[in-house]
């Protein structure tokens, strides 16, 4: 067994600093005098420890000469969504993260997607609170440490930084997170470690890199242990075609070692790609030239961690984030590794259609595994999840889960296009579609969804049953005494509806609504403050009721105990009367609607 890097994403709102901020980690490395101590694989920057300790001077001492961590793997992978094709079976390939924050701007919509994928894939993070430089009056002195430079500032400065920082701090617990200054942090298991920075200046990349350390050495041990020498495991980063090589795939080596002339396997949407490495290659030192041949270096075999591009036949049907196996020359364990890339990919892509449940739609595997560990953190079933486009097919399938479960028969879909024709389609079938290229938007648009779907399923069931309502015959406005009797009467709590049974203020039933006017016009709901004319079958005024008489709605119990549920849809007055109601009916049941 060995000890591999610490693998460390990088996330964050676009133009917050994520590639300046380890731009200037390179470069502080060649200031450092450790030129060649950073290197560049693909899409990953390698910084061993000796770098690390060059870069942090004394701030390391407090481990003593207890640094067991080798160095770090920074992945570096343009686009806002990159993280999420950073996967490995059972979760996140990072070890770590760094979430980068302009200190100036604060959250931005992409720093809560950051978060919420962050969290959902459960990879402890640090803050870099980026772009310290842009404060107003705030001076850099490169012979300081971060704390002593801060130190050094007047009162009013210091006073602008602290605002700024504990401004980031209310946002982290608007989210429900703890977080707090990196030296002020009592308990890392519980707070988020918040570092200042300045991807322009470097100043507290040395502090950065030491909270890193720190957290890796105590937390992260037992998770770095690999065996160097066995067959390699890998994930697709991002599948490229090059001048000369035709595809390739950009891949990252989490266990083993890879050598030209294996065999691998690839996850794939259509079964398992099988082919022979026919190249390896790295780019130069310090360089990161994806894009020119020139920059690439043969090497017969690479060891976890690192990434590599890989240059073998049939990779045209490659994804990213699809797993990756070697075999070695070992042709017995070909069927093997297909099982288990795709009994993995299986895992997040569902072509079965379950009875029940959500579908799914994303431009990458990583996506797609995001949307659905979202949806399972809040108990939603998924039905069918794909990666691709939505089509004419996809809307026929939703038609079905829509007709069985109209909470979860919508369409979850992140960072894809939606065809005007499949959006028109839908709107006539009114089917639900959610899609976004920001995941956390896509989320929130389903759960307002809910929360209104759920109003209007309750308002519909207000409309099946009896109401509260308490009303008055008025004086002098008897129109007729019986068969049927009308009397003119005012609405002065609820809604009184045709059909609605009737007692009066001692509990005994009376009568039924048989109809209701305004002037010539029927009425079938009557609102609290109407005046109208009602008509009652059963009843002569005079004899059972009489003028000035309040009534009320005779609610059946079955009825009152549905009311007691939907109460929030009821006025405050309405939930008065409804009480009263009910304390009239319990002088002869004192269980009435009890249970």
């Amino acid at each position: 067994m060995a000890t591999r890097k610490v693998l460390i994403a990088t996330l964050g709102h676009v133009d917050h600093g994520k590639t300046s901020l380890l731009d200037k980690i390179r470069k502080s490395a060649v200031m450092a005098g450790e030129a060649g101590g950073i290197t560049q694989a693909i899409g990953v920057s390698i910084i061993p420890l000796d770098t690390v300790k060059k870069i942090c001077g004394k701030l390391l001492d407090v481990f003593g000469n207890k640094l067991t961590v080798p160095g770090f793997l920074a992945i570096d992978t343009p686009g806002h969504a990159a993280f999420t094709s950073l996967r490995k079976r059972g979760g996140s390939l990072a070890d770590i993260a760094i979430l980068v924050v302009d200190i100036n701007e604060g959250f931005k919509p992409q720093t809560i997607e950051s978060i919420e994928i962050l969290r959902a894939n459960k990879v402890p993070f640090v803050v870099a609170a980026n772009k310290i430089d842009l404060i107003h009056h705030w001076k850099y002195d490169p012979s300081r440490f971060l704390l002593d430079n801060v130190s050094s500032f007047d009162y009013e400065l210091q006073g602008k930084f602290e605002e700024k920082m504990y401004a980031l701090v209310g946002k982290f617990g608007e989210m429900g997170l703890q977080a707090e200054r990196f030296d002020r942090v009592s308990d890392y298991t519980t707070q988020l470690a918040i570092v200042p920075v300045s991807a322009h200046t470097g100043q507290g990349i040395p502090e950065l890199l030491m909270v890193l350390t720190g957290l890796a050495q105590k937390y992260l041990e037992a998770k770095l242990q690999i065996e160097e020498e066995g067959y390699a495991r890998g994930t697709i980063l991002e599948v490229k075609e090059e001048k000369g090589l035709g595809v390739t795939v950009n891949t990252i080596v989490y266990n083993g070692h890879l050598k030209a002339g294996d065999t691998i396997v690839i996850g794939g949407l259509d079964g398992a790609i099988t082919t022979k490495i026919r190249a390896l290659l790295e780019p130069c030192d310090l360089n990161d030239m994806r894009d020119k041949k020139s920059a690439f270096k043969n090497v017969k075999e690479v060891f976890a961690a690192t990434g590599v591009k890989i240059c073998a036949p049939g990779l045209e049907k490659a994804v990213a984030g699809m797993p990756l196996r070697s075999c070695g020359a070992q042709a017995d364990l070909v069927a093997e590794c297909c099982s288990e890339v795709q009994k993995e990919i299986g895992e997040i892509i569902t072509d079965d259609v379950s009875e029940h449940g959500a579908m799914l739609k994303a431009d990458t595997i990583g996506g797609l595994e995001a949307l659905r560990m979202l949806l399972k953190e809040k108990g939603i079933p998924v039905a069918y999840a794909s990666i691709g486009e939505i089509t004419r097919r996809d809307l026929s399938t939703l038609e079905a889960l829509r007709d069985k479960d109209e909470f979860t028969g919508v369409l979850l879909g992140f960072n894809l296009k939606l065809a005007t024709e499949i959006e028109e389609l839908a709107q006539l079938k009114k089917l639900k579609l959610f899609v976004h290229d920001v995941i956390y938007k896509t989320i929130d648009e389903y759960d307002v969804y809910v929360s209104s779907l759920k109003k209007e399923i309750e308002l519909r069931e207000l409309t099946k049953i009896v109401r509260p309502c308490k009303f008055f015959l008025m004086k002098g406005l008897t129109f007729r005494q019986n068969n049927p009797a009308i009397s003119g009467v005012e609405i002065e709590v609820g809604k009184l509806r045709s059909g609605d049974p009737i007692m009066n203020k001692d509990g005994r039933h009376l009568t039924k609504v048989k109809s209701m006017k305004d002037g010539e016009d029927n009425v079938n709901v009557a609102d609290q403050g109407r005046q109208l004319a009602l008509a009652m079958d059963e009843v002569t005024i005079g004899r059972q009721v009489e003028e000035g008489d309040y009534l009320y709605t005779d609610i059946p119990e079955d009825d009152y105990k549905k009311l007691k549920d939907l109460r929030k849809h009821l006025t405050k007055l309405e939930v008065e009367v409804l009480k009263e109601i009910a304390d009239i009916k319990r002088k002869d049941n004192p269980v009435w609607g009890a249970s």
